[in-house]
């Protein structure tokens, strides 16, 4: 089982693809962790529709395929044998399918395909749920992407994009669960402003007053 924590892949030296000067990380397969489990060449397993995605990378080359049974064999693949299935045929009409509904890759019903796909590998994928939800605060990048949409089924900014609305949407809900409240406590010679979290009683944080 490969370690995602490792420094070394395969006798290679892996690289620590955070910046502290510009708060960014930059998403690489061989970068260290979390930049290495964010890569689509992961193999975060996940289904979406009933449909086995191996990696997302599977599920994004996928969708250059129209027949259905070479699709579904692409789609459960993991990163690496899926990349190797690219091709770039789509591009002429700008035409991707999924089990037999075509997607206009400049439209919206595409998007809205896209992060079914990456909340989906979210829910499911507990690796990559905790990898993103460590980046909070940081600003995600991917600069070895396709910039060009029409060239490419997601884009660095694409990606990007949806991994921080993931992250965010994420942080929203999680605050809308457990709701906070302040409470007062004082021990006779000094009072303590005690941060509890409604949904388990938690507290987080003392602050003298």
């Amino acid at each position: 089982m490969e370690d995602f924590f490792a420094n070394e892949r395969n006798g290679h030296q892996l690289t620590d693809n955070y910046d502290p000067e510009t708060n960014t990380l930059d998403i690489r397969s061989n970068g260290m962790y979390p930049s290495n489990v964010l890569s689509n060449l992961c193999s975060n397993g996940f289904h979406l529709d009933g449909v086995v995605c191996g990696s997302m990378e599977g599920f994004l080359q996928s969708l250059k395929h129209k027949e259905k049974d070479k699709q579904l064999q692409i789609c459960s693949m993991k990163g690496g044998n899926a990349r190797k299935r690219s091709v770039t045929s789509w591009q002429t009409d700008q035409i991707v399918w999924l089990k037999g509904q075509a997607y206009d890759r400049q439209g919206d019903e595409y998007q809205k395909l896209l992060r079914r796909a990456y909340q989906a590998m979210f829910d499911q994928s507990e690796r990559f749920r905790a990898a993103l939800m460590s980046t909070r605060g940081i600003t995600l990048v991917h600069t070895c992407g396709e910039t060009n949409p029409y060239r490419t089924i997601l884009t660095a900014d694409e990606f990007c994009r949806i991994l921080t609305e993931l992250r965010e949407n994420y942080d929203k809900r999680d605050k809308h669960l457990n709701p906070e409240r302040r409470v007062l406590v004082c021990d006779g010679r000094q009072s303590y402003e005690i941060i509890v979290h409604e949904g388990n009683n938690e507290d987080l944080s003392f602050a003298s007053s």
